[in-house]
């Protein structure tokens, strides 16, 4: 028997869902979520970490039919951002590769069918055949019914509450010896605030990057608002399901804490940002409480 009721501020309807659609085992005292696809850790507190593009594996059929080697797959995906969530009781870590499945692209696009949806790269060797782009979106579709149930079920317990979406970006995608993209055009950390209500969520935004990086860190980060991306479609679902209740911060990092070409990242570095987003939560949450709360009371 999984004891579901162990986390004793997780209400007890989505514990009964998580138990009938997954397979639950225990985290660190909290509710965890094994599925085949994606993993979920739920604790107390309205933050949650998600890391929808850390993710390599592949479905065999999908493995079959891709014309990728997984160096060019990893290229293009968010290693080490599963790690960074670890800050978080709630974190969401995603196990599939963006070539099986862009969870945070639209339903229609979130499967790579052309190079224009891939960066100009050839993903199949010939077309996504039709029943591997059926059961890809059977996934999508679990996946945000999952995420519905989880956001739900905050909204009741907390209110608000705040989704560190985490992501990373290339800044050499001319070679490995090549100049970097320009410092102008590339900020250090990418954060998007497009789709959410910027002039409701301003004090909030405002403590997450007054907050980072945490002033024990020795760094000065080049912290820009919606330079590179302006985040993608899982916080425009959130904001457009959620109005003044769920605020996405869609967190881009540059990989200047790693090399993208080989993948092969600084340990240091990888921590270093981890406990940099760590030390945000604590501002982002007095605010959440002190502003937002407030005007509910």
């Amino acid at each position: 028997m999984h004891h579901l009721s162990r986390l004793r501020h997780v209400s007890p309807v989505l514990a009964r869902n998580m138990q009938t659609r997954c397979c639950p085992t225990f985290f660190l005292g909290a509710i965890s979520v094994q599925h085949p696809n994606f993993s979920l850790a739920i604790g107390n507190g309205p933050i949650v970490a998600a890391a929808l593009h850390a993710g390599h594996q592949l479905r065999s059929e999908v493995e079959a039919e891709i014309t990728l080697c997984p160096a060019d797959r990893l290229r293009e995906e968010d290693p080490y951002t599963d790690r960074w969530t670890q800050f978080s009781p709630t974190r969401l870590v995603v196990h599939t590769s963006r070539f099986q499945v862009d969870l945070n692209r639209p339903r229609g696009s979130a499967v790579y069918r052309t190079p224009a949806d891939a960066w100009g790269l050839q993903v199949w060797r010939d077309r996504c055949p039709d029943g591997i782009l059926q059961r890809s979106r059977a996934e999508y579709d679990s996946f945000y019914g999952m995420a519905e149930r989880v956001f739900d079920d905050l909204a009741r317990r907390y209110g608000r509450f705040v989704v560190y979406d985490l992501h990373t970006y290339n800044h050499r995608r001319n070679g490995p010896n090549a100049p970097p993209s320009p410092q102008n055009e590339n900020p250090d950390v990418n954060l998007g605030t497009g789709s959410l209500d910027r002039s409701y969520w301003a004090p909030l935004v405002h403590a997450f990057t007054g907050a980072l990086p945490s002033p024990d860190s020795g760094q000065t980060l080049d912290v820009r608002e919606n330079v590179k991306f302006q985040g993608g479609h899982f916080a425009r679902w959130v904001h457009a399901k959620y109005p003044h209740i769920g605020c996405v911060l869609s967190i881009e990092v540059k990989k200047t804490f790693m090399d993208e070409w080989t993948g092969v990242a600084d340990p240091a570095q990888v921590t270093l940002i981890r406990d940099s987003l760590a030390a945000t939560v604590d501002p982002v949450l007095r605010v959440l409480h002190s502003v937002y709360n407030a005007q509910s009371a």
